[in-house]
């Protein structure tokens, strides 16, 4: 029996961690750093990504607005896989075989990672 890892990663604790790394002292905008923000349903697509809107600057955002995992057609699970295998060292093609993934949407997801871990780290 063959059992392909994306089905063992639950899409709604990746997003509940996003939100407790992200915010830990409660949602902001990230637009304005308002706390006076209300929620306003789920993504349709991924049913886990909350929605919010910003009552003092009146913007919209979700879980991911303004995160290197924002605007990608790939779901957040598979960029915290993604994160994961490239912490145990796996190549590109590894890492495109293990999430049945193209080796070029691999090379850009782990390029983008890169960059977004080195530019934090010289902040």
């Amino acid at each position: 029996m063959q059992v392909n890892i994306k089905t063992l990663i639950d899409d709604r604790q990746c997003y509940e961690t996003v939100r407790e790394l992200r915010w830990p002292e409660g949602c902001q905008c990230p637009f304005c750093d308002s706390k006076r923000v209300i929620k306003r349903g789920f993504n349709e697509k991924e049913p886990a990504k909350q929605r919010y809107a910003c009552k003092d600057c009146g913007k919209r955002f979700d879980d991911l607005t303004d995160t290197i995992f924002a605007g990608h057609h790939q779901p957040l699970k598979v960029w915290i896989l993604c994160l994961y295998f490239m912490g145990l060292n796996l190549s590109n093609r590894q890492i495109a075989q293990e999430l049945d993934l193209d080796r070029t949407d691999v090379q850009k997801m782990t390029t983008q990672l890169r960059e977004s871990v080195v530019k934090k780290s010289h902040q």
